[in-house]
């Protein structure tokens, strides 16, 4: 019986996906076409014209919605993706519609097609900015700070003392907000990239050693009375028991610090830079209303910061393929 009812609402859900796409096609054709007799025009849209653009946008919104329930199922990460990619599609398509409609001015709210012409423009000078951010400052802290930050909390699990000492402390510290911290390190070492740096390190330091803290601890008391009656040493039991049980622990600090990694190095430069950085650029071209330029540097600084985190969690799978979280 449960059978016969899977195989009766196979053809129910395709026939609900062909409609979706149907949906989807004419609500994507309607944004283009307004897009498209709009291109020229200085004057803003009728009545009837924005009703267009809300019919386009409603019917591209149904179709996703159908379209989506196709792709529950599939496990390829990359066919999973599809409904994310129509979506920002879909937003993109409405955004340059009711911005043309409305006849937005530039200084206030950019395009996307002006957004992505911007970027292409002066793709070298963001490069640049992106080399001095990402690789000077937000790498360098980045891996000071998470190195620094495994050897300490190896030091604090060991010896009792430290962790009653400085572990409160060290959970005190990670509540420190980095814009209240930024300025001064600024001040102190100086507006090169490595005040930034710094700032870098402090940020994902705290968050490593409290999780790597917990990950080395938080061991089955039977798996530890196993090793000692077996008579292993301390150094056997930290690289045989409590390192491997860190190990996702420690993944997902280091995940978590490539997003504080770019966010303190874009906020350490809002605060003094030497004439290059995303967020110098940020910050310099919002003064100036180029918010074209302001958008192509947030694509660019996001962009970095999905392919960091998505590095970071592909060495997770291949190093902690064992842990359930990634069981089939």
């Amino acid at each position: 019986m449960e059978t016969l009812r899977a195989e009766s609402q196979e053809p129910r859900a395709e026939g609900w996906a062909s409609v979706g796409w149907a949906m989807l096609g004419v609500g994507f054709a309607l944004l283009v076409y307004f897009i498209a007799s709009w291109w020229n025009h200085t004057e803003v849209a009728s009545s009837g014209q924005k009703l267009l653009v809300g019919l386009g946008f409603l019917l591209g919104a149904l179709g996703v919605g159908r379209v989506a329930g196709s792709f529950i199922q599939t496990k390829n990460p990359l066919v999973g993706f599809v409904p994310a990619a129509l979506t920002l599609l879909l937003v993109l398509l409405s955004v340059e519609a009711l911005l043309r409609a409305y006849q937005i001015p530039p200084g206030l709210i950019p395009t996307p097609t002006r957004v992505f012409a911007t970027l292409w423009a002066v793709r070298e000078v963001l490069l640049q900015d992106a080399f001095q951010t990402v690789v000077q400052e937000a790498l360098v802290g980045y891996l000071v700070g998470c190195s620094l930050g495994v050897a300490t909390a190896l030091l604090v699990s060991r010896f009792i003392f430290l962790e009653r000492g400085f572990l409160p402390y060290a959970t005190a510290f990670s509540s420190i907000p980095i814009v209240a911290l930024a300025p001064v390190l600024v001040k102190m070492v100086g507006l090169e990239w490595p005040s930034k740096a710094i700032i870098v390190a402090i940020t994902v330091f705290f968050p490593v050693v409290v999780n790597t803290f917990r990950g080395l601890t938080e061991v089955s008391p039977l798996s530890l009375d196993l090793m000692r009656s077996y008579a292993a040493s301390e150094a056997q039991q930290y690289l045989s028991l409590r390192i491997p049980n860190a190990l996702p622990f420690i993944f997902n600090a280091l995940k978590l610090g490539t997003t504080l990694a770019m966010i303190g190095a874009i906020v350490g430069e809002f605060f003094g830079a030497g004439g290059q950085g995303l967020g110098f650029r940020i910050q310099i071209e919002a003064g100036r209303f180029g918010f074209d330029i302001v958008w192509a540097a947030i694509i660019v600084a996001s962009l970095v910061g999905i392919l960091w985190y998505n590095l970071v969690a592909w060495l997770e799978r291949r190093i902690t393929g064992w842990h359930v979280s990634f069981r089939e």
